[in-house]
């Protein structure tokens, strides 16, 4: 074995059987297992955390299937790179008479035009596309190669699956090496690893290869922190991460914990987050989760978009933060949300109903003529300026679909809606 290779490279899986926590894909059950028994392999997209394995699986599938390996990135490829493989892979085809694999790393970073340049080669079988993506690919790979291709999840490394590569790694060093390290535990190890394999496999090599000419022989985490010399916060802000702690952050404030939600906010600054993202979700969110229980939430979560774009980091920060307890400790209510969201599937449902004529404008005589604007009567014109009108198409008369949250400002607004309408809602 050459000792410049990576140790992450060396300890590569080359089988089904070396592939660590995905048994639901690689187990004597897994699809990709029987798939490859049954040699029927169509185009597959791998969607997980960095470091599950994703390039692995596919080298391993290439192999296993007998066919030519193809490789592109899609942050450095563009569709001329694509075009020029695909013609590659159509030579081979014709010699193998098996399709080749065009495996296609971060694919949701191809644009449109770049997956759709994809698209012919995979109906005609010219290729087998084996896409690796980080982000939900629901959203981010365009829906002709999608329903062309089938979603597998690749699921994060249990702790146990850590530590038990943490150990792999380190009996590979020490038989490289002629060493005898030992780890006395493995927990920082794994932290600073957020869960991606290769990392770890880094870190155990950077770190043993630090004290290799040393006395020391068991590996502490004030050993291994002391080499890293930084604890790295587990966060994307390009990948799956960036959905999971967005969605933590916003539950944390419509939960009304305003703890939990400066500890997310801190995640994702610590990370690198988009500043406006953030405060745009906490606008969404002040009124959606907050509403008509404290109106000025709105206010102020706009008031915070506006000003981080003035302050910009580090000092945004602080307005984020000053915002986000102010939602998360306001009175919550889903009131007005709700009430669009009935109204509009109601619409959908009923179609486009005719307006009442008293509610009709009528700018010529001849819709005047036509009774359009007949018995309106104008609200102000009234005590309290209040009329008791009929406002719905006659068909759906009294169809209620705002019920005033229960607090105290909506308890006000429902008490005057009983006292205008005398329990018509």
């Amino acid at each position: 074995m050459n000792q410049n290779i990576p140790l992450a490279e060396q300890l590569r899986p080359q089988t089904l059987d070396e592939v660590l926590g995905q048994e639901h894909l690689t187990g004597k059950t897994g699809t990709i297992r029987k798939m490859l028994e049954n040699d029927s392999l169509n185009s597959l997209i791998f969607w997980g955390p960095p470091g599950t394995g994703k390039t692995t699986l596919a080298e391993i599938i290439s192999e296993n299937s007998g066919r030519k390996f193809f490789k592109l990135s899609a942050v450095s490829s563009g569709v001329k790179d694509v075009r020029d493989v695909i013609e590659e892979a159509k030579k081979q085809n014709l010699f193998s008479g098996k399709s080749p694999i065009l495996f296609i790393d971060e694919i949701h970073r191809f644009n449109k035009s770049q997956q759709d340049s994809l698209l012919h080669a995979v109906e005609k079988g010219w290729i087998v596309l084996i896409g690796a993506t980080t982000e939900n690919p629901s959203f981010e790979v365009v829906s002709a190669l999608l329903s062309r291709s089938q979603v597998y999840v690749l699921k994060p490394l249990s702790y146990a699956k850590l530590e038990e590569l943490a150990e792999i790694a380190l009996a590979k060093f020490n038989d490289n090496e002629k060493t005898d390290f030992s780890l006395k535990d493995k927990a920082a190890f794994i932290q600073y690893s957020g869960g991606d394999a290769r990392k770890l496999i880094n870190s155990v090599e950077l770190v043993l290869n630090q004290f290799k000419n040393s006395k020391k022989k068991e590996i502490s985490n004030e050993d291994v922190m002391s080499v890293l010399q930084e604890n790295m916060a587990l966060y994307d802000k390009n990948g799956e991460q960036h959905y999971d702690i967005i969605s933590a952050f916003i539950k944390s404030m419509r939960g009304s914990d305003p703890n939990a939600a400066v500890y997310w906010l801190a995640r994702m600054l610590a990370g690198g987050e988009d500043i406006k993202f953030i405060a745009r979700r906490m606008l969404i969110l002040a009124a959606e989760d907050i509403g008509l229980a404290n109106p000025n939430a709105l206010v102020v979560a706009n008031n915070c978009f506006q000003a981080i774009n003035v302050i910009g980091n580090p000092e945004a920060r602080i307005i984020l933060s000053e915002t986000a307890v102010y939602l998360a400790v306001s009175p919550k209510s889903n009131s007005t949300y709700t009430a669009i969201n009935e109204a509009m599937a109601f619409v959908k449902r009923t179609g486009n109903l005719p307006v009442p004529l008293h509610l009709r404008n009528a700018p010529t005589k001849l819709m005047k003529d036509m009774d359009y604007g007949k018995d309106y009567q104008y609200a102000h014109s009234h005590e309290g300026n209040f009329v008791d009108l009929e406002f719905l198409p006659e068909e759906i008369r009294g169809q209620k679909f705002y019920n005033p949250g229960n607090n105290s400002t909506e308890k006000k607004i429902r008490e005057e809606m009983e006292k205008k309408w005398k329990g018509k809602y």
